[in-house]
């Protein structure tokens, strides 16, 4: 990058639209000064948020986790600020930012270590190149304790990694299956 990693982030969320909402600060208080789980750019990358929709994962049908096949029946959907995942459970959520990936940028994300130390692991795939969309979030608890993870709330980095040169073909090119998802996206084949 010839400027720095902030700056440059600010800018491609201002110019391209990178990052919507976006927050060139890290926010760490709430209008009520209440404190928060950090969001917003950082010094390499950008926190995000996790929205209020919530599937978290149940075993009262007694369904199969079927990647090929995936029944809905698999999931509580819960609309809230806070979403409790059982212990030793799953849930999945998405982003409050919206975003649109650059064709030479790679997107990595990392979970924010304050919900690593609870033991609650955040995992997403990488955001290729011409990518769109919500990010759809898959929160496990790795714990034999109940985990509350916060709506509007940081859970998670995005670290963005830019080529000198385009890739030939973009996940857009691909007419890759999750592009343009909104909302929490089920696996599809």
């Amino acid at each position: 990058m010839s400027i720095k990693p902030d700056a440059w982030i600010t800018k491609m969320a201002k110019d391209q639209g990178m990052i919507e909402p976006f927050s060139e600060n890290q926010i760490r208080v709430n209008e009520d000064g209440e404190k928060l789980i950090s969001y917003g750019v950082s010094s390499f990358g950008y926190d995000v948020r996790c929205a209020s929709e919530f599937k978290v994962f149940t075993n009262i049908h007694s369904t199969i986790i079927d990647p090929k096949c995936f029944d809905n029946k698999n999931f509580v959907d819960i609309e809230s600020d806070v979403c409790i995942i059982p212990p030793n459970s799953f849930a999945l959520a998405r982003t409050v930012e919206y975003f649109r990936i650059p064709r030479n940028v790679l997107t990595i994300c990392l979970g924010k270590s304050t919900y690593a130390r609870c033991g609650i692991i955040v995992n997403v795939t990488p955001l290729e190149p011409e990518w769109e969309g919500h990010v759809t979030l898959e929160f496990s608890n790795t714990t034999n304790l109940p985990a509350k993870i916060y709506a509007g709330e940081g859970v998670a980095q995005m670290i963005f990694f830019e080529s000198d040169e385009s890739c030939d073909v973009s996940y857009k090119d691909r007419g890759g299956k999750y592009q343009g998802q909104t909302g929490v996206t089920l696996p599809k084949t």
